[in-house]
């Protein structure tokens, strides 16, 4: 979308599209405007120094003498960092190490015990990444890739993984760039085009690449990406305590004219408007004795009806209580009429031929947000006595499970609590 339609849809006004154009000018001579020779070796010189000094002490930080498992605690380290805070992945890191501590050891893991360990931290693709690419490397041999160019070659790990794996563990000079070091350099160098932007980003990282220190890679990168996530925050920035501030071009801009601010580079992204869907989950509990239906006793030998998500997609290959997706806000009547329709088309369980329904409640609904879906969930138990010798038959991807009346009461009580919640 060119500039004058982007600027229209978004309604901008006469001021903004004056400042928009003229710092979108301005971004084109920027983003030809390389280091010079004296800017590049004072940087490095600057910033390697305070890094030593004002590192923070992390557990995948720690020396390791064994070069491979050094590259190894980088790659599951850097993968739980992708869009989780560090304070968060801390306790995740320690337990994933204590558990798998090589990468061989990871390799024999299945996916359902990968994904239990990552629980909580989300975007559970990255879990499975991890374990393809573990399985990989060791089914080629074991040996783990040392350079940018046949770590790519793994499944999961992309440019900026590689970069960090082969500078920070095999010391090879060459850059990376996340979120933090793109607003580091673009204030650095004042560049307020869109970092989105693929020839934006692309500029990016040739600005990183001159400025990698040829002796000290990993630990320049690792500085560069702690400035940003420490010093050269998005909304407070502390520049008087910036090892490089005498070369930044945005606090230069900002002294100068008062209407500029630090904080204007890079340009901020347009965010996407969440979505908004809306399931119907049914916790399915089959109770095997009906002379036994109003015990409680009963719950210990209940099964509960378990599936699998597709293996792509929103919390892929992760299991669920059967779940239906509605068009949008709907009735209790219209949400049992699609729940039973599930049931009937995927287990051949029909609520009124096949089963004697015990209990059947709404138990209550409540909001689960990802970071682009707002997801309202309307959850309900059916409790029911199968019928005669009805068997019921499941697909590959659904499972029978006998779980404890102790089990289904966490979950139950976990879901009263976010009812209660929201």
């Amino acid at each position: 979308m060119i500039l004058n339609e982007w600027l229209e849809r978004f309604g901008a006004n006469t001021e903004m599209v004056g400042r928009v154009r003229g710092a979108a000018k301005e971004s084109l001579v920027d983003m030809e405007d390389l280091f010079t020779k004296t800017q590049i070796e004072e940087m490095r010189v600057s910033l390697l120094g305070w890094y030593g000094l004002n590192r923070r002490d992390l557990p995948w930080r720690l020396a390791e003498d064994d070069i491979e498992k050094r590259a190894y605690r980088v790659w599951v380290s850097e993968v739980m960092l992708q869009q989780t805070r560090v304070q968060t992945v801390i306790d995740y890191f320690n337990r994933w190490i204590l558990k798998w501590p090589t990468l061989h050891h990871l390799s024999q893991a299945s996916i359902e015990e990968v994904n239990e360990m990552w629980a909580g931290l989300g975007y559970y693709r990255r879990a499975r990444f991890l374990l393809e690419g573990a399985k990989m490397i060791v089914e080629e041999g074991g040996v783990f890739p040392k350079t940018v160019t046949s770590l790519r070659k793994v499944r999961g790990i992309g440019e900026y993984t590689a970069g960090a794996i082969a500078s920070i563990a095999f010391k090879e000079v060459v850059p990376v760039v996340d979120g933090n070091v793109v607003r580091v350099i673009a204030r650095l160098k004042a560049i307020s085009a869109n970092p989105k932007d693929s020839l934006t980003v692309k500029r990016f990282w040739e600005l990183a690449a001159q400025l990698v220190d040829p002796f000290e890679p990993g630990d320049f990168n690792q500085g560069l990406m702690e400035l940003g996530a420490t010093v050269c925050t998005p909304t407070n920035p502390s520049c008087s305590s910036c090892p490089v501030s005498d070369h930044c071009r945005a606090l230069s801009n900002s002294r100068s004219d008062s209407s500029l601010l630090v904080t204007d580079y890079p340009m901020k992204g347009i965010k996407i408007k969440q979505r908004h869907d809306f399931s119907a989950v049914c916790v399915l509990e089959i109770v095997q004795d009906e002379d036994m239906l109003d015990s409680d006793i009963h719950l210990s030998d209940s099964e509960f009806i378990l599936v699998k998500r597709p293996d792509e997609g929103l919390l892929a290959g992760l299991w669920e209580f059967p779940s239906v997706l509605l068009e949008g806000e709907a009735n209790l009547v219209t949400r049992r009429k699609m729940i039973n329709q599930y049931l009937r088309n995927n287990f051949g369980l029909d609520i009124r031929k096949s089963c004697k329904v015990v209990l059947r409640e709404h138990v209550g609904e409540f909001v689960h947000i990802f970071s682009h879906i707002r997801l309202k969930i309307y959850a309900e138990l059916l409790v029911v006595h199968l019928k005669g010798l009805y068997i019921c038959s499941l697909p590959s991807h659904f499972q029978i499970c006998h779980i404890l009346y102790l089990l289904f009461s966490v979950l139950y009580a976990s879901l009263e609590r976010q009812i209660h919640h929201y």
